[in-house]
């Protein structure tokens, strides 16, 4: 029986990448340390980690450094999503293999395919591990509700999924609605910029980005104890900045990474995006320095 009590604050970590491209393991594991002492309760591996950038050998490195920093502490989720299902079940197999507590996986989207073929997919890799999936729907890679209720039906592992394709809000209920009955878990995503809309419609967590764990576990610590005024509140104060990183893979990266640097996480040679993602001016920088500065988030 795949593990069904997965909820609350999962970030996405960002990847500290320096300018010649590398990953700098001792920052990726200062994050860990810092996401953990937050209060969040598990950490995520993926699209907002650059790990589509990332090669096999240094997949199985970031995994093994997550795994083996969180020691326990915080629940690891590996995105092992590739445009074939073959690909797809040995980057699953390889996370299960590496610690990873659970996976999140997209459907293809490369060349278009027919609805029934996507779920052929999800079924083949959740027969092939032994861990929970995490069905993605993404913009790009939709999961629809109607198909996310049928996943859920067909394997026991398919029990949660992110809910990512805007307007997510309706989007949380229709997927509620359709999957009731079939054990599936929701979770939203998107940097978390609708959280509170989509815990009033099931969501049981969010996967926004690694900048701001404290205020989404202040946020869910505070919805937990019925306190939803307080809890909204608390995240209207946030709202400026974490629309600021509700903006377009790549630019987001570095967005993200600049902030990780002021906020003391990263040292500032680790705040690199990898190629292709457009850069954000100085002006662009200016202005979110000044959003943390208002804030009290930078680094003491």
């Amino acid at each position: 029986m795949p593990d069904r009590t997965m909820a609350g604050v999962y970030p996405i970590i960002s990847m500290p990448i320096d300018s010649q491209g590398r990953i700098v393991m001792e920052d990726l594991r200062k994050q860990v340390d810092w996401l953990i002492e937050t209060g969040v309760h598990g950490i995520g591996i993926a699209v907002a980690s650059e790990v589509y950038k990332l090669t096999e050998a240094e997949r199985d490195e970031v995994l093994r450094a997550v795994v083996d920093q969180a020691a326990g502490r915080a629940k690891v989720v590996m995105n092992t999503g590739a445009e074939g299902t073959d690909v797809a079940i040995h980057y699953s197999k390889r996370a299960e293999e590496l610690g990873a507590d659970a996976l999140m996986i997209r459907p293809t989207s490369f060349i278009p395919t027919v609805q029934e073929e996507n779920i052929a997919y999800f079924e083949r890799i959740a027969q092939a591990v032994t861990i929970p999936i995490f069905l993605q729907d993404q913009g790009s890679a939709t999961v629809g509700p109607a198909m996310a209720a049928e996943c859920a039906r067909r394997h026991e592992n398919l029990c949660y999924i992110k809910v990512e394709t805007p307007p997510t809000v309706p989007r949380m209920a229709e997927t509620r609605q359709l999957s009731e009955g079939t054990g599936l878990i929701l979770f939203g995503g998107a940097g978390g910029a609708f959280v509170l809309e989509e815990f009033r419609r099931g969501s049981v967590g969010t996967m926004p980005g690694s900048t701001l764990p404290d205020v989404f576990v202040k946020v869910w610590d505070l919805w937990q104890a019925g306190e939803e005024d307080a809890a909204t509140a608390e995240f209207s104060r946030y709202s400026t900045i974490i629309r600021t990183l509700a903006q377009g893979q790549g630019l987001a990266n570095w967005v993200y990474k600049h902030i990780m640097v002021r906020r003391g996480i990263f040292e500032p040679g680790s705040a690199y995006a990898r190629h292709p993602a457009l850069k954000p001016d100085d002006l662009h920088l200016k202005e979110i320095d000044q959003q943390l500065e208002e804030l009290d988030l930078l680094a003491k």
